[in-house]
């Protein structure tokens, strides 16, 4: 079942037409042959998503999605889970290093209660965060399944709702963000499971544990796995049993965007696996998403090859919050800006290849 289950959400297929247009203008820009190469990439593929005619990405938006994570119960991270609202609160004050990075860029930050455990209400008063809560936080993966599947389901359709909302009020490039402690440890799951690498060949330090702190991180991956056992045939399945609520706003905001025809830029390890989610349920949408950076956690590194991705920057990164997305987004549309304002050799009037 999986997309029937989701309620109308539709994956497009990528404006072929509009792909055409770009690489032929391409070919007759101002420069040398393909000089500015992969900028050229990143434009001919925005064509693909908006339509030649519409590569206007002028209101861009980072989305933070937050949720908290039983399994920190497990000790798979550095921070308590008390972190993940602390951290909210940093978000909507303005003050943490996506907030930094987005002002630079001059894109707006956006933040999502998927699934906090902390009381949150006073944020969502004052307009500075989106309730779109599931529940308080997912149950323990390595007891039981981190969610139902009507959750599960719910994560989707509510991130695919926010992405109707945003293209609505104009926006028209959207990156993926995250927060919370712990889901290194679910994002890694979905990545053994959707790739089939071992967990101890692709699980990372995270937040930074230590030596014996990755250890107890790799068994607590492979028992819940073990428990649950979720497969990459059964995405709503696989995010419900080792998922997370974050996770699953990120895939639904994926799908949702490619059906506004609106570029997703994906960020590090836990927006890459909320997109293996949306690409398992609906493999075309690899079309419509950008990866922003290499994360240093090596998952994100196999779950970007089974969908073809390649990452436009490698900065060793690993924070998250969709810093990623705030660093490549700006050359994501330069790429369009270059294809549609560049002259042509006819246009400047200046003699082409002899």
């Amino acid at each position: 079942m999986n997309m029937q289950e989701l309620t109308g959400i539709q994956v497009p297929v990528i404006d072929e037409a509009g792909m055409t247009r770009a690489s032929e203008r391409i070919d007759h820009l101002l420069m040398p042959r393909h000089a500015l190469g992969k900028l050229l990439d990143l434009g001919r593929k925005v064509a693909g998503i908006t339509g030649y005619d519409r590569m206007d990405l002028g209101r861009k938006m980072v989305v933070v999605m937050a949720g908290d994570h039983g399994v920190t119960e497990e000790g798979v991270s550095a921070y308590p889970s008390e972190v993940t609202a602390q951290m909210v609160r940093g978000f909507a004050a303005g003050v943490a290093g996506i907030n930094v990075l987005c002002r630079h860029s001059r894109i707006d930050v956006r933040v999502v209660d998927m699934g906090v455990k902390g009381d949150l209400s006073d944020l969502v008063a004052k307009g500075v965060l989106v309730d779109a809560k599931v529940g308080p936080g997912t149950r323990n993966m390595r007891r039981a399944a981190a969610m139902t599947r009507t959750e599960a389901i719910s994560c989707i359709e509510r991130g695919a709702g926010i992405a109707r909302g945003l293209a609505q009020e104009g926006v028209r490039m959207l990156g993926t963000g995250d927060m919370g402690i712990g889901n290194t440890t679910p994002s890694t799951a979905i990545a053994s499971v959707a790739t089939g690498a071992p967990v101890a060949e692709i699980a990372g330090r995270g937040t930074g544990v230590d030596d014996d702190g990755l250890k107890r991180k790799i068994r607590v991956i492979e028992d819940s796995i073990s428990l649950n056992r979720p497969s990459r045939s059964d995405p709503i399945g696989l995010l419900a049993g080792v998922g997370g609520f974050e996770i699953g706003g990120i895939a639904g905001l994926i799908l949702g965007a490619a059906e506004s025809r609106i570029p997703a830029v994906i960020d590090g390890v836990i927006s890459t696996a909320g997109a293996m989610i949306a690409w398992l349920l609906e493999p075309r949408i690899a079309d419509f998403i950008f990866a922003a950076h290499r994360s240093v956690e090596k998952a994100q590194s196999s779950m970007l090859a089974l969908m073809g991705l390649e990452p436009v920057l490698d900065l060793g990164m690993r924070l998250g919050e969709g810093t990623g997305c705030a660093l490549a987004m700006p050359i994501i549309e330069a790429g369009a800006k270059v294809i549609r304002q560049m002259a042509t050799f006819e246009e400047a009037g200046v003699s082409g290849e002899a």
